[in-house]
């Protein structure tokens, strides 16, 4: 009878996991996605208007330059006639139109960009030009959606249930995303003068999710770790990251960077990373610090450095799981709010730059770090410095989980009542000669 059970587990296992799809899921961020709304505003006859809106609806982690590239594939031949708010990368092959007046893209499957700020008025919409950035929701709420709008010529009936056609596999150029199939939600409403509202014709959303497994087969970022009653400085554990002689593992040594040729890369292409050469080889390393500890609160600084050299990260964030963070009384030189994500607890914690001051982590080699120090409440039923209970259990920069020391190795806090195994060794002997010598 154990034997069928077993049986019947291990074949529904595989059958959910065969049927689920394999979206990635972040502990810290349960519900964080980027939702495509694609909004049919008129049906003209032969062409459709469309405004297409991107949300980003995560907590902290958002889309830094070189921003989105949206792509979809269209079901039938269906082109872009005039679009404003973006533009698609390439034009396509447009040699059936022979009037004056060219399509803005044939491509049976374009890829759209966002326009840069300070582009023309008449080529703007509403919430766009951006340069494809999104903010995450702690950072900027105001800043987190991009839009654009688009007439093209329309190929078929939808056979999706609605009465337009609808694109299909939609990506957005961002490493780490996957998104889902659309499905049709209550028509957006909106309004003009703030009392009669309007409603478009049909709207259908995607969902996208973010795994950092699909964005780098490696992490990217690890952590140290020091404090003040203890000498020794735990490091980033070996080969965090990579290792030094492995394929792709490139790195430069810090004494030939005068001689460094950065990569040349496209507009919206990502520049490969170019690391200083470390045992750990990651582009970004943070270090936690448990400084000092008074009567009744304890201190401690955070330094995160960059090791890239040909990557500035804006808008960067840091992210903390620890059981103190509840009883954070000043945080010096950075942003900082609790993250509320499971219930009333409060041990998680986000940290980012202060505008025009360190919001922009730079390169390694222009001096790329940044640090603040944080005062914390000693909670004395429940504080200690013993097994480590002052360091972080995870912290995560820019939205990706980076790799913690074993907690074995973590400083302990010295104790009188440590014996070292010489000294029991010396006495477990001297016990043996006690009765030659008496």
């Amino acid at each position: 009878m154990a034997t069928i059970f077993i049986f019947i587990f291990i074949f529904f296992s595989l059958l959910a996991s065969i049927s689920l799809p394999s979206y990635g899921f972040d502990s810290l961020d349960p519900l964080g996605n980027i939702t495509i709304t694609w909004d049919f505003l008129s049906d003209n006859g032969n062409t459709v208007d469309v405004r297409v809106s991107m949300y980003n609806f995560q907590l902290f982690r958002h889309v830094e330059e070189p921003g989105w590239n949206l792509g979809w594939a269209w079901k039938g031949d269906e082109v872009i006639w005039a679009m404003l708010g973006a533009e698609a990368k390439e034009q396509g092959n447009c040699t059936k139109f022979r009037g004056q007046q060219k399509p803005h893209c044939c491509e049976k499957e374009p890829v759209i960009i966002d326009l840069m700020p300070g582009t023309p008025y008449n080529m703007q919409t509403a919430n766009c030009c951006k340069g494809g950035v999104l903010t995450s929701i702690k950072q900027d709420d105001t800043k987190r959606g991009a839009t654009f709008q688009m007439n093209y010529i329309k190929a078929s009936v939808s056979d999706s249930g609605g009465s337009f056609s609808m694109p299909e596999n939609f990506t957005l150029g961002i490493p780490g995303y996957s998104c889902g199939t659309p499905f049709q939600v209550s028509p957006t409403k909106f309004t003009k003068d703030g009392h009669r509202w309007q409603q478009v014709l049909e709207t259908w959303n995607v969902t996208c999710i973010y795994s950092q497994f699909l964005a780098s087969p490696a992490p990217t970022c690890c952590v140290s770790l020091s404090a003040f009653y203890n000498s020794t400085i735990v490091p980033c554990p070996t080969c965090s990251c990579n290792c030094q002689g492995l394929p792709g593992a490139t790195c430069v040594d810090s004494d030939k960077t005068s001689v460094l040729q950065l990569p040349q890369t496209n507009r919206g292409e990502p520049s490969p990373p170019v690391i200083r050469c470390s045992h750990h080889m990651c582009p970004i390393r943070i270090h936690w610090h448990v400084k000092q500890s008074y009567k009744e609160h304890w201190r401690v600084k955070i330094t995160i450095t960059n090791m890239n050299f040909v990557k500035n990260y804006s808008q960067w964030n840091l992210v903390v799981l620890h059981p103190n963070l509840g009883s954070v009384t000043q945080v010096f030189s950075f942003n900082y709010q609790t993250l509320s994500v499971y219930g009333n607890f409060s041990d998680i914690g986000m940290f980012w730059g202060l505008p025009y001051y360190n919001d922009m982590l730079l390169t390694h080699g222009e001096n790329g770090h940044v640090q603040t120090e944080v005062l914390l409440h000693k909670d004395r039923r429940e504080f200690t410095f013993r097994e480590g209970w002052s360091f972080p259990r995870k912290i995560s920069f820019n939205g990706d989980e980076c790799v913690m020391p074993s907690p074995d190795a973590y400083p302990r806090l010295p104790s009188t009542a440590h014996i070292s195994t010489t000294t029991l060794h010396t006495i477990f002997f001297s016990l043996l000669l006690l009765p030659i010598l008496f």
